[in-house]
């Protein structure tokens, strides 16, 4: 990760955010990182709300994902999988 001072921010806003576009980039003021500059499609990715793709638990798993999930466990313990 590419790193800036809050100066270079301020005084080379046009690289900075260039940086940014290709990979999140860190921030810093007082040499300690502050901030991270990143392309609005990676913090979309970030928050779930582009990829459709979500992580579950056991707990928070929709109950269709559980029946599959069984469903295939069973096959495979029998030994007849979907291709067979």
């Amino acid at each position: 990760m590419r790193t800036f001072t809050t100066a270079d921010l301020n005084k080379h806003v046009g690289d900075v955010t260039d940086a940014a576009r290709r990979e999140p980039v860190c921030i810093t003021h007082h040499r300690k990182p502050r901030f991270v500059l990143m392309a609005f499609e990676d913090y979309e990715r970030l928050q779930g709300t582009k990829d459709p793709r979500k992580a579950v638990t056991l707990e928070t798993m929709p109950a269709d994902f559980e029946d599959g999930l069984l469903a295939l466990a069973d096959q495979y313990e029998q030994g007849t999988g979907a291709d067979d």
